[in-house]
């Protein structure tokens, strides 16, 4: 059996890692990974790939730095491409990104199996061009790997049932990484108190709104007066925040960090505050209390189960949630599959 695997960021490639090794325990699967270049990250260095136990990309496609059609039209080329050249009896795409589109959209249109991983998300919020492509792509694929029963719910409600597409309920595989990674987490080079909160921001629907953005720092200040803040921030955040005057001097600002750092720090932190998707996942992996600085989320049985509480960007809302602390803290629950998601992918295809 040959898989063409298709990834565009740094997530895709800490995600498909943990397949992949689950994948080169079998003689009789060959993978080969296309890596479209959708978001450039000098991080992923030769050593990014040999630190993270991650085998390395056998095509680079180079595309990024382009608006949403003239993305996923090249990539959708040069995809094509390999794919008329590999003959793969699967493509695996993971996720949302324009990168997943245009390799579903290539195998769909070339006959070719396709398999999604974290398939069945939605966040019912059609302004974000990851839920349409998480749409398209589901409607497209032959087997649809979701990660959680909302995901299978969300499949059903849409009439699934009646489609001739196969729905796995699969696990998350990032629940298989953060195991995996855990025990090769490094501490950041910077100042860390023994008792602190972890806080990343990134969205552009709280740093390209001023109200929103101002809000939500003002909380953080306040917070920041007992508890120490790290905050890992892009150059392009870093760059709105000052360009607005918005004052940061009580929070511990940091370089965005490497995956195995980023581990670490949730690993060790009191609580998570954030408006990423990935990392609210992951304190619930690591055990740890999320405040979600969005209107909005994908992982809804955190919400449902209390271990997530969504306060968007109001600043009273943020302070007394943190204040209040309501969260559950028996974090013995099944929701991710227990670190058995991609043994059961590689299960599924070979069936």
């Amino acid at each position: 059996m040959k898989i063409v695997t298709i990834l565009g960021a740094r997530p895709q490639f800490i995600k498909a890692g943990t397949v992949s090794r689950e994948i080169a325990k079998y003689d009789e699967i060959e993978e080969v990974i296309v890596h479209t270049g959708q978001h450039y990250d000098a991080n992923m260095s030769d050593v990014f790939f040999y630190e993270m136990h991650i085998p390395k990309p056998n095509y680079f496609l180079d595309i990024n730095g382009l608006g949403h059609g003239a993305m996923t039209g090249q990539m959708l080329e040069k995809i094509e491409e390999v794919l008329l050249k590999e003959k793969p009896d699967w493509v695996m795409v993971y996720g949302d990104t324009n990168s997943t589109l245009a390799g579903s959209l290539a195998a769909s249109k070339l006959h070719i199996k396709i398999a999604h991983i974290e398939a069945g998300l939605r966040s019912f919020n059609m302004k974000m061009p990851e839920e349409i492509n998480r749409i398209l792509v589901d409607r497209i694929s032959t087997i649809l790997f979701c990660p959680t029963d909302t995901a299978i719910e969300n499949l059903t409600n849409e009439g699934y049932d009646d489609l001739d597409i196969k729905v796995v309920k699969s696990g998350d595989v990032m629940q298989d990484g953060a195991m995996f990674y855990k025990d090769l987490s490094v501490k950041p080079n910077c100042e860390i108190a023994e008792n602190y909160i972890l806080c990343t921001i990134h969205r552009a629907e709280n740093t390209d709104d001023e109200q929103r953005l101002r809000e939500i720092f003002e909380a953080l200040n306040e917070i920041a007066k007992e508890k120490q803040i790290i905050l890992p921030l892009h150059p392009r955040t870093k760059k709105i925040i000052a360009d607005l005057g918005i004052d940061v001097a009580a929070l511990t600002i940091i370089e965005p960090i490497g995956y195995l750092e980023m581990v670490w720090l949730i690993t060790n932190c009191d609580m998570v505050m954030t408006d990423s998707g990935g990392l609210q996942k992951e304190a619930f992996f690591f055990e740890k209390p999320c405040i979600t600085l969005r209107d909005e989320t994908e992982w809804v049985e955190l919400v449902d189960n209390g271990f997530n509480v969504l306060v968007g960007a109001n600043k009273e809302k943020i302070i007394s949630t943190y204040m209040n602390q309501q969260f559950n803290s028996d974090f013995n629950i099944d929701l991710y599959g227990m670190g058995q998601a991609s043994k059961m992918i590689v299960e599924q295809l070979i069936k």
